[in-house]
């Protein structure tokens, strides 16, 4: 399978249109381009194993726990769930993060739910399935359907980076995830462009 980008150019220039704030990012930052990973239960995995830890440590780990399975077929959930907890554990996954892999796999055996139908589902049908796994929450979920997905209209109003970057970009006192919420509607349905450019304007000089 080739790879998969997020090219979202009209959202782009509909949000330059609607906001002129948004002409100047896009003179720092140019349009997001942003490789999608694949919807599959290997990945969501990966980002479980991602979660809290630097890129480096982060796929020095995952290379071990790739090592433990043979061959190079994709991450099969059975094999995940045959495995004992400290064989992960000596890979360097913490416990939390090991119960979260395992019961997401067990939620695939079962039938919960198809990672590979996700594609053709609703955004919150998606969040609703992703969130039966221990250890996912709404904000991982909106993670899978922003950089595997590629969904548009996603606002995560829990990301700290993201409320960081607003009140950089709105010369105001950085918002409550309840605060920013309202401050999305007027952006729809680009709030995932949104969200991309509020988390890359922390990195430029940028003044409201």
């Amino acid at each position: 399978m080739g790879k998969r980008y997020w090219r979202p150019r009209k959202a782009v220039r509909e949000l330059v249109a609607r906001d002129p704030r948004f002409a100047r990012l896009v003179e720092h930052l140019g349009a997001p381009s942003v490789e999608l990973r694949p919807s599959t239960f290997e990945s969501i995995a990966r980002a479980i194993a991602y979660q809290q830890l630097a890129g480096a440590a982060a796929s020095a780990i995952w290379e071990r726990v790739l090592a433990i399975f043979p061959g190079d077929e994709p991450l099969d959930p059975a094999a995940v769930i045959r495995r004992r907890d400290t064989t992960f554990r000596k890979a360097g996954l913490s416990g939390a993060k090991t119960k979260s892999i395992k019961d997401l796999a067990r939620h695939i055996r079962r039938g919960d739910f198809d990672p590979a139908d996700f594609p053709g589902m609703p955004d919150d049908e998606i969040i609703e399935s992703l969130t039966q796994v221990w250890g996912i929450g709404e904000w991982s979920a909106q993670m899978h359907l922003m950089f595997s997905l590629g969904r548009n209209d996603v606002w995560p109003v829990l990301d700290l980076g993201v409320r960081n970057g607003w009140a950089k970009f709105a010369g105001q006192p950085a918002p409550t995830a309840r605060q920013l919420l309202p401050l999305g509607e007027d952006y729809k349905p680009y709030r995932s462009v949104v969200a991309w450019y509020m988390w890359r304007v922390l990195e430029v000089d940028f003044e409201a």
